[in-house]
Order: structure tokens, then C-alpha cells, then sequence
């Protein structure tokens, strides 16, 4: 979460001190946002940093996908489905869509 007193800074003072901007993003691990005209304009942070956001979004993701398959797969167990030609049927039907049944 970002700590919003200290992690924003003007696109102005980055350039004029990117150093130590640098410097502080390698050590803290903490984006920064940088603002133009006293609004946020763009988010900086570290390499590794950045890595580690990506694979806990890509673990994230992974864990949605299976929760779904998990709970399809429950459904199917538990009955809860429909053959595949009539939910196209009530679909279609549903949104006055015609060629339901030619769909399959």
C-alpha cells in the first residue's frame, strides 16, 4: 500500500534528484508516484520490485482460475449442469439470437 505522504513526489524534484530517487526505490521496494501539475501521472518502482508484483498477480490469477475449475467441477458433480445445446437454445433465446440450435 502506498504511504501516500511519502511516496509521491513532483515529476520535477525525480529529475532534478533521480539518483536518489533510485537509490531509495532499490532500497524500500516502494513505487513512487510521481505527479504533473500537483496529479499522479505515472508510478515508479524498483526492477526487482516490479518482478515480485508480477508473479504474486500471476499466482493470483492462477489461484482464480483453479477456485473456477474447482467449482465447475463441483457443480458437475453435484448435477448442476446442463447439456451444452440447450443452454445455447435458452441463450439464444434469450437474446433473440437466431441459429441456437445450429450453433452445436
Amino acid at each position: 500500500m502506498l504511504d501516500l505522504e511519502n511516496e509521491i513526489e513532483s515529476l520535477t524534484n525525480f529529475k532534478r534528484n533521480t539518483a536518489d530517487y533510485l537509490q531509495q526505490l532499490h532500497q524500500t521496494g516502494t513505487p513512487l508516484v510521481l505527479t504533473v501539475n500537483g496529479r499522479a501521472k505515472v508510478v515508479v518502482q524498483d526492477a526487482v520490485a516490479y518482478r515480485r508484483l508480477l508473479e504474486r498477480a500471476a499466482r493470483a490469477d492462477l489461484a482464480e482460475t483453479v477456485a473456477a475449475i474447482r467449482g465447475g467441477l463441483a457443480d458437475s458433480a453435484a448435477g448442476r449442469v446442463k447439456p451444452a445445446r440447450k443452454a445455447v437454445q435458452t441463450l439464444a433465446k434469450k437474446y433473440g439470437m437466431t441459429g441456437g440450435d445450429d450453433a452445436l
